[in-house]
């Protein structure tokens, strides 16, 4: 069996950016609440003639154009997202109408906040076996269209944006052994429920189970790579609330590692925030390739996936 690897990484988030202040003129809140709390200072909102599958379609074009592919090169499309309105065309079939493909197999996964982790292992299996060539991976969300803008829980939370990976066969394994899993009995703690959807969680009980369960889970993944935290160059967990990444990654061990903090300026993204977060780092310079990172999705359903994966 072959292995596979990232090629490229891109990432888009809409034009508009909603700040703590400007949230503070909707609800009783503040900046220093908000930043206190959660780490958040601003996220993107897109807007009603921007859905789902355009941010996703331009976070993949980005990402081929990085890779030196056209989009006839992919013949595998997974979006990984909660909040498509439509049932059908799916979200990955207009992403591929978007930009042009000629007849990629067109896969929707909702995992919510852990579902590019998910997307992206289907997608390593799926190239290892030779089952497909190339894939084009994308974690998309538009979390601003089923937020309850009067709770001040939640609303201050949440943005949009997408980000995409290009996934191809390699003689080496570059993309990590997944471990994945849920806690069923917690499926209660994050949900996009009702007619219309809107998000609600329990938040104390995503955080104490985040910061207690997932380092051990994590350090896990790294094992299954056949590393040590230390090892890692970079950390790239569910961005969340800052109160969960900075603590965790410290829990995990991984001393060397440059930890995303795209929280800070996106807010929870979704099944986005990690790919948007990788991106980043990789745009920015921060990470090299060939530097191992840790990707590690956790949220609605209660689920959780994570793999390390060499970047490109």
């Amino acid at each position: 069996m072959r292995g596979s690897r990232v090629v490229a990484v891109g990432h888009y988030q809409p034009a508009k950016v909603l700040t703590n202040d400007d949230l503070a003129e909707l609800v009783d809140t503040s900046d220093e609440w908000i930043s206190s709390r959660v780490g958040i200072r601003t996220r993107h909102v897109a807007g009603p003639d921007e859905p789902v599958d355009e941010l996703a379609a331009q976070a993949g074009a980005k990402a081929l154009a990085g890779a030196g592919l056209s989009p006839a090169d992919i013949d595998l499309v997974l979006v990984a997202t909660s909040t498509a309105v439509d049932r059908s065309p799916n979200t990955a079939a207009r992403v591929a109408a978007r930009l042009g493909m000629g007849s990629p197999a067109v896969l929707d996964l909702n995992v919510v906040c852990a579902g590019f982790t998910h997307a992206l292992a289907t997608a390593d299996s799926l190239v290892r076996t030779g089952t497909a060539q190339r894939a084009l991976v994308i974690g998309a969300d538009k979390m601003t269209a089923v937020t309850d803008w009067t709770d001040r829980t939640t609303c201050v939370l949440v943005g949009d944006g997408a980000g995409a990976a290009v996934v191809e066969a390699s003689e080496e394994a570059l993309i990590g052994p997944v471990l994945w899993g849920s806690v069923p009995e917690m499926g209660h703690a994050v949900r996009i429920e009702g007619t219309p959807p809107v998000f609600a969680q329990e938040g104390q009980s995503v955080y104490r189970w985040a910061t207690t369960q997932l380092p051990s889970i994590a350090r896990k993944v790294c094992r299954r790579a056949g590393l040590t935290p230390e090892d890692l160059a970079a950390v790239v967990l569910h961005q969340a609330n800052l109160r969960i990444i900075e603590p965790v990654a410290r829990k995990i061990g991984a001393v060397n590692a440059v930890i995303a903090r795209d929280v800070v300026e996106s807010g929870n993204t979704s099944a986005a925030s990690i790919p948007m977060a990788l991106s980043k780092l990789v745009e920015r310079g921060e990470i090299s390739t060939g530097d191992p990172v840790l990707l590690f999705g956790f949220g609605g359903n209660l689920s959780y996936a994570g793999q390390v994966v060499r970047c490109p």
